[in-house]
């Protein structure tokens, strides 16, 4: 019975430090970001400090022996640094040249794009319950995320390299973690440096495109950069518990799951912000614990169909190797008994 809660209990932890993390990165980029707050308006930059910080406690890690350096390949890592440094500076572009609206169908939209790129490269199949959740999380986050829904082409753009290079930066997590049999936290510790590198190199310009404003001129105050910091510590455990979770489980089950996550960040909006919380907000989000409710049930029911299977299918196998072997003693006791009468 231990063994069995074992592995429940480190997935349940693997989820919990995801949320978490999550949930308390985005409140204290709030604070940092707002114009109430500090006005730090430099998220790609911000996101290169926290890949400094993650690739410093993977080198401590490895230094002191906590964690075994394994080998990736250095256009692996650079290619996956492309493909997720495109993701994050999609994302914020996407959210200023979009409406808020339409930023959160385009977040929405990651999930059918995992499963259909999950399908084309990986051949993986879903079952119609497993669809049906999905579709009711992607309702029920729709119906109290998305408000106005305003399209451009540039926009539209930026949006749709943010989905692809997204989808496609958290399916190759799972990869590279069964191709070079490579833990969770030894990958990360790997990817960050080359992240951090080239985001302080692109960061900068970067946010100077969306705001406007140099880095250099900004006066870091105690608080701003107490936030920092703070954001930067979350962002160690955020990263960590990404590449466990999608380890451990699928880009989708990330996907859906994590919208956990945003139903979070709107309730401790309404209680630490005053962010207004009406009722199409609640019922939205009735809806979408709901679907990841049916989600969970029907990946645990596709489990244990799966394992079903292999059972009847091991059993028939032994059933005809038992058969196979009765008819070869069978047979050899008919030609010792023939041999017998043939000396007589």
């Amino acid at each position: 019975m231990d063994l069995e809660k074992k592995p429940v209990v480190s997935d349940v932890g693997a989820w919990a430090m995801n949320v978490v993390s999550s949930v308390g990165i985005i409140m204290a980029n709030k604070q940092l970001m707002s114009p109430n707050g500090y006005a730090f308006g430099f998220a790609t930059t911000l996101t290169g400090f926290h890949f400094i910080v993650t690739a410093l406690v993977g080198w401590v890690s490895n230094a002191t022996g906590l964690s075994v350096s394994k080998y990736v390949p250095f256009w692996e890592l650079f290619w996956f640094s492309i493909v997720a440094n495109l993701s994050i500076t999609g994302m914020n572009l996407s959210l200023m040249l979009n409406s808020v609206g339409f930023y959160q169908i385009s977040k929405l939209s990651i999930i059918p794009v995992v499963c259909f790129m999950e399908f084309l490269l990986h051949s993986k199949h879903y079952s119609r319950q497993v669809i049906l959740a999905v579709a009711v999380v992607a309702l029920g986050v729709g119906i109290c995320t998305v408000t106005d829904v305003d399209i451009n082409a540039k926009g539209l753009l930026c949006a749709c390299v943010a989905v692809f290079c997204t989808s496609l930066q958290q399916i190759t997590i799972g990869s590279f973690q069964k191709k070079y049999n490579i833990g969770s936290f030894e990958l990360l510790s790997k990817t960050a440096p080359v992240q951090a590198a080239s985001l302080l190199i692109v960061g900068p310009f970067a946010d100077y495109y969306l705001n406007h404003r140099s880095l250099l001129e900004y006066r870091f105050t105690s608080g701003a950069t107490l936030f920092i910091l703070l954001s930067c510590s979350l962002a160690v455990f955020c990263n960590m518990s990404q590449y466990l979770c999608i380890g451990r489980f699928s880009a989708t089950s990330f996907q859906v799951l994590g919208h956990m996550k945003t139903v979070c960040v709107l309730i401790l909006g309404w209680i630490l912000f005053d962010s207004a919380l009406t009722l199409k907000n609640i019922l939205g989000m009735l809806l979408a614990v709901l679907g990841m409710v049916v989600y969970s049930w029907a990946v645990e029911y596709e489990k244990q169909v799966k394992r079903a299977t292999h059972i009847i299918a091991d059993s028939k196998s032994e059933g005809e190797d038992v058969k196979l072997l009765k008819e070869k003693v069978n047979g050899l006791a008919k030609s010792d008994l023939e041999l017998g009468q043939t000396k007589s």
